[in-house]
């Protein structure tokens, strides 16, 4: 049975883990009213994968799933320890599911889980990968507010992954797609307060909360050139320096949005010399 597993330090790019409005720090998104519609009512055949799971008296889990429909959610998996549980097998990481559940509180009852197919299996540094992506989610994203367009994006670099596409370039698109589902992702092309067009050719500084702006001698936060900010915001990582500063960025970023909070995953990444 998968559980999440320890947190790296870097990514597989060496990364662990901002808007429009003039001069005015990102805000979260507003909350969507998943909440509401699914305590105390029926879910039938959502898709879902697991992102961790821990043991729940003796027989039982308590899983972590990431939904499509309805964000994360926290479900008891009655039996599921048991030898001959149908829900024993199924309840992996990174396997795409058909989850059902029912309850009126937000720790809610799967009532059952099918596996559906259709994705190759994390091998190696990718699986490493897979299980930061699912640290970061389970940090980053609260529970039961639905990210449609997010749960695509897992799905998509579970694939990338699969396919040994370049883990570090698949990893900086997944940090600041989740960070922008979130809502703290400023807008990279266009520097906070002045709100003029970040250039190519000058150093910036990037403030967690409000934006890119011009570097200062004082600055301690990480220095990246205007072309890494407009090549982020494109999703265009071919250049080599735009790769390593995104890395030193995306670290930064994550680390203020996670208050701190370590990531064990990024640590072995780290340690296995793959960052």
């Amino acid at each position: 049975m998968s559980t999440l597993g320890p947190e790296p330090r870097e990514d597989i790019a060496g990364s662990p883990v901002s808007a429009p409005a003039v001069a005015a720090p990102a805000q979260k998104r507003a909350r969507t009213p998943s909440r509401e519609r699914t305590i105390g009512t029926r879910v039938t055949g959502q898709p879902a994968f697991v992102l961790h799971s821990y043991p729940y008296k003796e027989t039982s889990l308590i899983v972590d799933m990431l939904t499509r429909d309805y964000g994360r959610v926290a479900l008891i998996a009655k039996g599921a320890k048991r030898p001959h549980s149908q829900l024993r097998g199924v309840l992996q990481t990174f396997q795409p599911l058909s989850a059902s559940w029912t309850g009126k509180n937000e720790l809610r009852t799967l009532t059952d889980a099918e596996w559906v197919g259709g994705m190759l299996p994390l091998e190696k540094t990718a699986l490493l990968c897979g299980f930061y992506l699912n640290e970061l989610l389970v940090k980053l994203l609260a529970r039961d507010d639905a990210h449609p367009a997010l749960f695509n994006h897992y799905v998509s670099t579970l694939n990338q992954l699969a396919h040994q596409e370049p883990a570090p370039i698949v990893l900086r698109k997944f940090e600041r797609a989740l960070l922008k589902e979130t809502g703290v992702a400023a807008d990279l092309t266009h520097c906070t307060g002045t709100r003029q067009k970040v250039k190519a050719g000058q150093v910036y500084v990037v403030d967690p909360e409000r934006g890119p702006r011009p570097e200062q001698a004082a600055d301690t936060w990480p220095r990246v050139n205007g072309k890494t900010l407009l090549d982020m915001e494109r999703e265009d990582y071919q250049d080599t320096a735009t790769q390593a500063q995104s890395k030193q960025l995306m670290r930064f970023l994550l680390a203020h949005h996670l208050g701190g909070a370590p990531l064990n995953t990024r640590q072995i990444l780290i340690d296995l010399s793959q960052l």
